[in-house]
């Protein structure tokens, strides 16, 4: 499935007759199948569907279709870290060890470098283990236990090396120990709710339904194949979160035009001498003199 998103504060409106002839021919040769959403000052100018959401079944993409939108749920644990820091609960500068046990360089690693993927933690996704992992069910301590005594990969808050999977699973962990309940159930309490997103959910292998998405992947040239299965729960903090096109565009609207967040932690984001972070990259662009928040 695809799902993207771009935001580019005060650029001018889209020529929406240019949409349909640029996405069909994608949509033709199974290269998009999904949600194309774009708002325009908090009203949906241009929403339309492609492509099935079950195949076997013959089931279209629709409005109402959640998707698991991968690397994106990281801005939803960004948000709940944010707001718990604007509660007075965390700050940018707390240190993990202070929350954590037994991470190797727990000491020098702060929120701020997880949530900016400046960690240094050795990578899940790299494990040996790591097919393993994904096949079983698995919670947030878990996830963070397959890396505990490994070596830190260099010195925190140093550089941006890779997308940091196990910075967001301690992520998910440290906003268990700060709410006590379930990641799941957090999420809903501190982002879900307050932003209004009444079709959104955190997929610890209990949200499987009709309305959500199959994934596929590539068979040969055109033809697609059903995804391997794999226990979402392995994904606590990054990719677990399932959600619809139009909850997801409540939430960017929430974060920079509501007041689910503090002026500076909304600002923390927005920071354009950070890259990478809270789930967001920052591009450049020269035709209009902004840089734009991207998440693929």
């Amino acid at each position: 499935m695809f799902f993207c998103e771009f935001e580019c504060f005060a650029h001018p409106a889209p020529d929406l007759t240019a949409i349909e002839p640029y996405v069909n021919p994608y949509v033709g040769t199974n290269n998009v199948s999904g949600i194309v959403l774009i708002k325009k000052d908090d009203q949906i100018i241009f929403e339309k569907a492609y492509g099935l959401a079950d195949r076997a079944r013959d089931v279209k993409n629709s409005g109402d279709t959640r998707f698991h939108i991968a690397s994106m749920s990281m801005q939803y644990t960004a948000v709940a870290i944010l707001r718990l820091i604007d509660q007075g609960a965390l700050s940018f500068d707390t240190r993990v060890d202070s929350l954590v046990a037994g991470i190797d360089g727990a000491d020098k690693i702060t929120i701020r470098d997880l949530l900016l993927q400046r960690s240094g933690l050795p990578d899940i996704n790299e494990l040996p283990s790591y097919n393993e992992i994904l096949n079983q069910h698995q919670t947030p301590t878990s996830l963070v236990a397959a890396i505990k005594g490994g070596p830190l990969l260099f010195e925190p808050g140093s550089k941006f090396l890779h997308e940091e999977h196990s910075a967001y699973n301690l992520l998910a962990l440290i906003v268990e120990t700060k709410t006590h309940p379930s990641f799941a159930s957090a999420i809903e309490k501190l982002v879900f709710q307050p932003a209004g997103l009444s079709s959104s959910g955190v997929d610890d292998d209990s949200e499987n339904g009709s309305d959500t998405a199959k994934g596929y992947q590539p068979e040969g040239v055109y033809a697609l194949k059903p995804a391997a299965s794999i226990h979402w729960s392995a994904k606590s903090g990054k990719p677990s979160i399932l959600t619809t096109a139009r909850d997801h565009a409540r939430l960017v609207n929430a974060i920079f035009s509501g007041d689910l967040l503090k002026p500076a932690s909304r600002a923390a984001i927005l920071d354009t001498a950070q890259k990478v972070g809270y789930g967001w990259f920052r591009a450049p662009n020269k035709r209009f003199s902004r840089t734009g928040l991207l998440t693929i």
